[in-house]
């Protein structure tokens, strides 16, 4: 009911897909269909999201698709936001901007910088050179033509919005951010939801980058092959893995050598680094800049279970190794109420 209460005047229709739930969803969902004949319920035996998802595009007539996960709500002004950029034709899909909204956990709070100096200002400079890698099912917006145009929703990956984005990308479509089209999620509270969250992420998106590997220096692509694509191979992925371990090497090499000064001065610098960067992030996103200071035990506590789970994708990837979807225990503890 929550995305209801939109300030959008346009026509609306939400489509809740019961992926073969064991609680109460799908009666919850009949309930609300007598107070308001503008929702829809659609059920399946579970089959994971991306078939959902494609159920959900079956039923659907509209032109813009928007997609919302069952652990994130929607401010007033969201919709109205993603929707403005498709008034451009070639404008296939619009990210929002996903805001942790249970920091209730140091765990939860990490990620909540994360979003705000890596996925979103990420997608704030991507949007620039249209070469955004990825549009969150959490808030993202599409054209229905677009996708269709694409294949529809793969279920190749395990990460079905980082696919179904460099697809569109192919089909030569524009892919935009809006930063205003706020939208808060669940962020896992324990280190165990974390990591198997993260190597769900890790995984899908090893997946999607050697899926799409042939835009990886692509002429045709010049920003997405030569910026965004590269980044996501060495930040994302290879710097993430074994980031931890320079780290350990530094932090061992002053315990051998504690006289040695410039072990200190690039210790200090990549600290004053990770902060400044923090610092830049929170004043270009609006947000706080009193929780800078969780750049300090991220580096030494949340690095390096996200450094050991992308690893650990990395090695199953290599493997071949076949990876379920998986199922994230959650607490419905978004505090944000519209």
């Amino acid at each position: 009911m929550a995305v209801l209460k939109t300030n959008y005047l346009g026509q609306i229709e939400v489509f809740v897909v019961d992926d073969g739930s064991t609680d109460a969803t799908a009666e919850i969902v009949a309930g609300m269909i007598q107070l308001d004949e503008r929702i829809r319920l659609i059920r399946q035996v579970n089959l994971g999201k991306a078939m959902a998802l494609r159920h959900g595009l079956e039923a659907i007539g509209n032109e813009i698709v928007i997609s919302l996960d069952a652990d994130t709500q929607f401010t007033p002004d969201t919709i109205g936001e993603l929707v403005q950029p498709f008034a451009d034709p070639l404008v296939g899909a619009v990210s929002g901007r996903a805001r942790v909204g249970n920091p209730k956990t140091l765990f939860a709070q990490f990620q909540s910088l994360e979003y705000t100096c890596g996925f979103n200002l990420d997608r704030r400079a991507y949007h620039q050179l249209n070469c955004i890698t990825v549009v969150p099912g959490a808030v993202g917006a599409f054209r229905l033509r677009a996708i269709q145009e694409a294949g529809g929703i793969s279920t190749d990956t395990l990460a079905e919005d980082t696919d179904l984005t460099l697809s569109l990308h192919k089909c030569g479509y524009k892919v935009c951010y809006s930063s205003r089209a706020v939208a808060w999620t669940e962020a896992p509270e324990t280190v165990k939801a974390f990591a198997k969250q993260r190597f769900r992420w890790a995984f899908g998106t090893l997946q999607c980058l050697w899926k799409h590997r042939e835009l990886l220096f692509n002429s045709k692509h010049l920003a997405l092959g030569w910026f965004s694509l590269p980044s996501a191979w060495f930040f994302n992925i290879i710097l993430v893995a074994f980031g931890s371990i320079i780290d350990g090497i530094l932090l061992f090499s002053l315990i051998l050598s504690p006289a040695n000064s410039i072990l200190y001065f690039y210790f200090f610098i990549f600290l004053f680094a990770d902060l400044l960067l923090a610092a830049v992030a929170c004043l270009i996103e609006k947000e706080p800049l009193d929780q800078i200071w969780l750049v300090l035990p991220m580096r030494f506590i949340y690095r390096p279970v996200l450094s050991f789970v992308v690893a650990k994708a990395i090695i199953k990837a290599c493997k071949g190794v076949l990876v379920g979807w998986g199922k994230l225990d959650r607490t419905a503890s978004v505090i944000y109420k519209a």
